[in-house]
């Protein structure tokens, strides 16, 4: 075993595979479980709560193999499986299902950690059984790898691990490692590339290149794609003795490596395969760019490589010196960091704290982690994007579990038993807001509650792992859970592979880096260090962000703060200006009985007490102004109009007055992510576009370059709509947007069916793009001519008195200018007024309507 060079500083030496999850990191912090802001829970209390967790996942289990199986995943609201090309596509979330029963693979693991030992034979048995991996699908290598292979992996260590012990599995030969190198050798192909980084997609049976393959055309892929293979790729090149795996993987990452930004040293997060350009360059730690940071840290724990560690400590250098904002994690531009590229996150980066605590970093770790539980406590999920004020961007929460995961690793740092009770807040919320009678349903809008078809594969491989490791102790658990490295997918890989040799040549990074080291460059963390007799260490950290967003701060009003101004009453001008500014005060002697002792030396005459009142609010909601899709062409003829939503960056609809019109065509690739195959047809037309797979902008601009005249997005989510979810605002990739000048429209998938249906009966379908308020043919309020005329008391005859009226009763000025009028005065014999739709409208200054008239 090469060992690992370590500083220990008065903190736990650690070489190799002895690292951040050694058990003497972890021993003797969870005994006590008195919290140290008042939180506790009882033995009793844990116990309830594991077994909780344990009937929930049977529950989901249950469900998944009782209504989905062999399918991928579980559709848990119509209590069937979801097989691609069965069901309407969704477009690149379709990519994880390759028809290899994805859910059964994902959970094999879960089974055994939470004790499920005769499930978990029997499951593998179906596995080997049923499982083919030569399917005729296209799948997204990332999913592929972390899901599939990673889960075949952890289920073959589980398996080997249950046959020396002589408890089960008795009858097993590394049929599930021979399985795993198959589909390892079935990925290989997306490596085909000049740069030696991968395609994001790959046919299981023909590959990439191969005419079969319907792939192979893409150019880009995100940077968590091509760097989240090492963990997965390496375990199998040591477990198999096949270097090519972890070769290929590792090359990856030296390329992305090579491709940082040299000044911040900063990921982009979308990058072309061909040349290492890169295509998006924000930079962040959430979606497109997470695991990759995750998986330098985890391959140094995994394989003792001391190059990742180096590499890993460059990043977290730049990403705490430029991204963290506590308790904000805002992604910047990588070539000029110092500006932030959006104003909103996604949940994807609340793995982070549990990465912060491995490399020890536990302030900033706290700091993010209460910031995720406050927006949790406010929306009841993390929502799937939030602002920086914390407010809901994108609403859907497809039962994530990086919010738990970070929970957990945070607990296991600390032993604070507040962590518990964050824990306990996300069980009871996914049983009392998603529990369906099949399973656990995904939520479609955090504001609204509404349920989604879905349950993804990661809920039972994750959620459930740490979640039931939250509330164990060891003596519940089949193994050491120490002696294992969790992959992004929560997959256990075991820490003791480092011992093995390296399959491929030590490629180190550059020595003429040098950062600066810092007190857990090189160790692990210890409570004598992070918490020197402070046991109150974790608590002060929270209270700053304890009200965060507002929800649990005490509604009374506090009380006022009161200043004292030298206000003369002889010169009302200070006054008059405080007082638009919204100050109020009294004189000193008005406020006497309030305020025992006032009429002191107070009281005297001219001042005034200033009552200074700040209330705290969260910015109004940014309105979106609807859009409408109008169907005006034959048989529809502006009949049927579908509700869109608007974008912050192309032509602005609401100042064009009539619109954009023209024939609508779908586009290929639907999602419209690669190049664009019907470049020809969509020229001077209205294009059809799948959200998913790629950013609105990098959508919009290849359409326009194709000659589209305008873009109608269509939401990929299943049963979407505008009845049920309120509308957004589509945003930019961060870069400028002003070379887009096309129109472009969201519809939800609802909308959207109806609009492709239309299309694929009819030849031909004219739409026109405008406003809601605009709608061509909406009926124009009908106009009313009301005519008054003064009457005489009693003029009125019974068959006028029958109908409609409206009498005026002249009073005061206008009474006055009657009794002129009877005198001889001229004045009009009748006046009109016009109502609209029915409603009184206002008086105008010459009709004005007395103020005491009934």
């Amino acid at each position: 075993m090469k060992n690992v060079k370590c500083k220990v500083r008065g903190m736990y030496d650690f070489r190799g595979f002895v690292i951040v999850l050694a058990t003497a990191f972890f021993s003797g912090l969870l005994c006590g479980v008195v919290g140290q802001d008042g939180q506790t829970m009882s033995a009793e209390e844990k116990s309830k709560t594991r077994d909780q967790v344990l009937e929930m996942f049977d529950h989901a289990y249950g469900s998944y193999m009782k209504y989905a199986y062999p399918a991928d995943e579980l559709m848990p609201l119509s209590c069937r499986g979801r097989v691609r090309g069965l069901e309407p596509s969704r477009g690149d979330i379709d990519d994880s299902l390759g028809k290899f029963s994805l859910t059964l693979i994902d959970t094999l693991d879960t089974l055994v950690l939470l004790n499920r030992l005769e499930e978990f034979e029997e499951a593998v048995k179906k596995t080997l059984k049923d499982v083919r991996l030569d399917n005729d699908v296209v799948v997204s290598v990332f999913e592929t790898n972390i899901r599939v292979l990673g889960g075949l992996l952890g289920a073959h260590v589980m398996a080997d691990l249950l046959k020396q012990r002589g408890e089960k599995m008795h009858w097993y030969r590394d049929e599930l490692l021979h399985m795993a190198k198959d589909l390892g050798y079935r990925l290989l192909p997306a490596f085909n590339t000049t740069s030696g980084l991968p395609y994001p997609r790959v046919n299981l049976r023909y590959g990439v290149l191969n005419p079969l393959s319907r792939t192979g055309t893409e150019t880009d892929t995100c940077t968590a794609c091509a760097g989240t293979m090492i963990l997965e790729f390496a375990a199998l090149s040591r477990l198999s003795g096949d270097s090519v795996f972890e070769t290929y993987a590792r090359k990856a990452l030296d390329v992305l490596w090579e491709k940082r930004q040299r000044d911040s040293d900063l990921m982009g997060t979308v990058i072309n395969i061909h040349n290492g350009a890169w295509v998006r360059r924000d930079s962040g730690v959430g979606a497109g760019i997470d695991s990759y940071y995750e998986y330098l840290m985890k391959a140094y724990i995994l394989l003792g490589d001391n190059m990742y560690l180096e590499r890993f400590n460059t990043h977290y250098s730049a990403i705490m010196k430029y991204i963290s904002q506590p308790p904000l994690l805002l992604s910047v531009h990588m070539h000029n960091p110092t500006v932030n590229v959006r104003g909103w996150m996604d949940s994807l980066l609340a793995f982070f704290p549990g990465l912060q605590v491995l490399r020890g970093d536990l302030k900033p770790a706290i700091e993010t982690h209460e910031m995720l539980y406050q927006v949790t406590k406010q929306h009841k999920f993390l929502p799937e994007a939030f602002t920086s004020e914390f407010r809901v961007h994108w609403g859907q929460h497809p039962l994530r579990p990086e919010f738990a995961e970070s929970t957990y690793f945070l607990y296991k740092a600390t032993g604070d038993p507040y962590y518990l009770k964050v824990g306990q807040s996300i069980v009871e919320k996914l049983n009392a807001h998603t529990r369906v009678p099949c399973g656990f349903a995904a939520v479609q809008d955090v504001r609204t509650g509404i349920h989604e078809d879905r349950m993804d594969s990661f809920f039972l491989a994750e959620m459930f792992k740490y979640l039931y490791l939250l509330f164990s102790e060891k003596s519940h658990l089949p193994f050491d859970i120490d002696d294992y490295i969790f992959t992004t997918e929560a997959h256990l890989l075991p820490v003791s592979l480092s011992m093995a040799e390296p399959s491929c040549e030590v490629n180190g990074t550059d020595p003429s880096l040098t950062r600066k080291e810092d007190l857990f460059t090189y160790s692990c963390p210890s409570t004598q260090t992070l918490f020197p007799n402070n046991p109150t260490y974790a608590k002060t950290i929270r209270d700053n962000y304890k009200y965060l967003t507002g929800v649990g701060r005490d509604s009374h009003s506090s009380p006022a703060r009161r200043i004292e101004l030298p206000l003369h009453d002889t010169g009302m001008e200070p006054m008059e200006f405080l007082k638009s500014m919204g100050i109020s005060f009294t004189p000193l002697t008005d406020m006497a009985a309030a305020s025992i002792g006032s009429r002191s030396q107070d009281s005297q005459k001219g001042v005034f007490r200033v009552k200074l009142v700040a209330e705290v609010s969260q910015l109004p909601e940014e309105e979106v102004v609807p859009l409408i899709v109008q169907l005006i062409s034959p048989p529809f003829l502006g009949r049927t109009v579908l509700t869109a939503g608007p974008a912050k960056f192309g032509m602005d609809l609401t100042k064009q007055e009539h619109g954009v019109k023209g024939s609508i065509v779908k586009s290929v690739p639907y999602t419209a992510c690669a190049h664009i195959e019907n470049a020809l047809e969509l020229q001077g037309h209205i294009v059809l576009a799948l959200r998913g797979g790629c950013m609105f902008a990098a959508k919009a601009r290849r359409l326009q370059e194709a000659g589209a005249i305008g873009v109608i997005f269509i939401d990929q989510r299943e049963g979407s709509s505008s009845a049920e979810t309120p509308l957004f605002q589509m945003v930019g990739d961060g870069e400028p947007t002003q070379d887009i000048t096309v129109p472009l429209v969201f519809l939800f998938s609802r909308e959207g069916a109806i609009l492709t249906a239309a299309l694929q009966q009819h030849c031909n379908v004219d739409v026109l793009l405008l406003p809601k308020e605009r709608q061509l043919g909406r009926d124009k309020p009908e106009k009313l001519n009301i005519k008054f005329r003064l009457a005489q008391e009693g003029e009125l005859d019974e068959s006028e008195g029958d109908g409609a009226t409206i009498r005026l009763v002249l009073q005061g000025e206008v009474a006055a200018e009657a009794e002129g009028e009877r005198a001889g005065v001229t004045a009009p014999s009748h006046c009109t007024a016009t109502s609209t739709g029915g409603d009184p409208q206002p008086f105008s200054q010459e009709q004005k309507a007395p103020e005491d008239s009934p």
